[in-house]
Order: structure tokens, then C-alpha cells, then sequence
């Protein structure tokens, strides 16, 4: 989780001499589901300074999409982290969004992208997923006052984060500080165990063989028996005798006739 100290190195738009936001490689990705309406934020990657920050327009263009629309919002994440004030305006961002917010983690939701992940109604992890919690850091260079000042800008930056965390999990300061204190790595199941997830995220094919009719058995029986018959060994049908048609009473009686005389 890095706390930047100087400007990024924004962009231009070559056509006015000026940064563009969109000219930058950005790190998130809206997506409009065209039947539901739904929409999905993608954070994939770096949390990136020089994206977030190359000019000053970028975080009002992200909430400006965020509320663009109104209802519930997915977020999937799979981030390594990156810089920390980016995180927590969007962190901020989510939490202040009066919709529904669904956090889906699928890979990693490190440093940065855990406090992210601490703005969603429900967080919930793939089976493989993994989410990282650690001390903010940065590069300072100065006399002994400067570091001093780093040092104390590292303590309230992390006691910033520590908000987010206890908000989201309602674990003690204390705890949530010695964890990452420790570099604390978690994976689904750890990450339900002490309240920074809500729950695993079910395969959706797991999810639509649980929903097939309840007859699926019969369905799978008649299959078997289907695939029986085609390796029995076959027998050629005995041949059946022929069934005289039924004679007329007056034939009768005429043959009759002629056995008598």
C-alpha cells in the first residue's frame, strides 16, 4: 500500500497540449448488462497514482460514472494494490453510492484493493481467492525532521485504513493494527472467519446443477437404460406362424357338404 510523495507523470493530449484522462491506461472498467441493466465495475491491476492522479478531472470522471446510473453495482477485484489515497476516494466513493454494492473478489484483493473490497454490502471470494492487509509505506528523503513527518503521516494513514477495516468487520483497532503489523494474508475461508468477507463465491455451473428439476433422476435413469439396450447383445425375434384370417360360415358349410358326401 504505497503513499505517494510526489506528482505522477500524466499523459498529454497532444491535440490541446494538455493532460487526458482519457489518453491514461485506467485500472477500472465499466460494464452494462444489455438484458438486466445491471452494471460491473472491473479493478484489475495496479491501483495506479499516475492514472488516479494525472490530472485533476480523473476521480470526478469515476464517480461521474458511478452514479450515472442507479440500482446494484458489481465490483470485481483482482488487484495487487497500489496507491492508498486512490483507494480510498474510490473506497469512499462506493460506501457514499445509495445502490447496492456486491464485491466480488476472483483472484487477489491486496494492500490497497482489501480497503476497496471494505465498501462492498457483501464481500464474497472465489474458493481461490486471497486478500492481503499490511502497514501503508513510502519513499521520503530529508533531514531528520522530514522523516519524522513521513512517520507521523504513516501512522494516520494507517489508522485512516484501520477505519475502513473496523467498519467492515467490527474487530478491535488493536487487532486489525497487529495484523497488519504482520502482513496477514487470508484466504476465503480466514477472510469469513474474521469478518473482512461475507461468503464464497459459488460457481455458477455448481449453481445451475443445483437448480435442475428434481425428475433430473428419472431423466438420468432412462438414460442408463437407453445406454443399456445399446450393448446388449442382440437376438433375432423367433418368427412368428402365421394367423389364418377368420373363413366365412358359408365356406364352412360347403366344405362341410363335400366331406360328408
Amino acid at each position: 500500500m504505497q503513499v505517494q510523495t510526489r506528482a505522477g507523470s500524466p499523459q498529454k493530449d497532444q491535440s490541446r497540449g494538455r493532460e487526458s484522462p482519457a489518453a491514461a491506461r485506467r485500472f477500472w472498467n465499466w460494464v452494462r448488462d444489455e438484458d438486466s441493466q445491471e452494471r460491473t465495475l472491473y479493478l484489475n491491476g495496479v491501483i495506479s497514482d499516475e492514472t488516479w492522479w494525472g490530472d485533476e478531472v480523473t476521480p470526478k470522471m469515476f464517480k461521474d460514472e458511478l452514479f450515472a446510473g442507479d440500482g446494484s453495482v458489481t465490483v470485481w477485484i483482482n488487484s495487487p494494490g497500489g496507491d492508498v489515497f486512490a483507494a480510498a476516494q474510490i473506497y469512499n466513493m462506493l460506501m457514499d453510492y445509495a445502490g447496492r454494492v456486491t464485491v466480488k473478489i476472483d483472484g487477489l484483493a491486496a494492500s490497497a484493493a482489501s480497503v476497496i473490497a471494505m465498501a462492498g454490502t457483501k464481500v464474497l471470494m472465489a474458493p481461490t481467492a486471497l486478500m492481503m492487509i499490511h502497514n501503508p509505506f513510502t519513499v521520503a528523503i530529508g533531514d531528520t525532521e522530514e522523516m519524522k513527518k513521513a512517520v507521523e503521516m504513516l501512522n494516520e494513514v494507517k489508522e485512516s485504513i484501520i477505519n475502513a477495516y473496523e467498519i467492515k468487520t467490527g474487530q478491535a483497532r488493536v487487532k486489525i493494527s497487529h495484523w497488519m503489523d504482520a502482513e496477514t494474508w487470508m484466504n476465503a475461508n480466514k477472510s469469513i472467519e474474521l469478518s473482512f468477507a461475507d461468503g464464497i463465491l459459488e460457481d455458477a455451473k455448481r449453481r445451475q446443477a443445483e437448480e435442475i428439476p428434481l425428475n433430473f433422476a428419472f431423466s438420468r435413469r432412462a438414460v442408463t437404460n437407453s445406454l443399456l439396450d445399446k450393448v446388449r447383445p442382440k437376438t433375432k425375434p423367433e418368427p412368428q406362424s402365421e394367423v389364418p384370417d377368420g373363413v366365412p360360415a358359408e365356406l364352412l358349410q360347403k366344405r362341410l357338404s363335400l366331406i360328408l358326401h
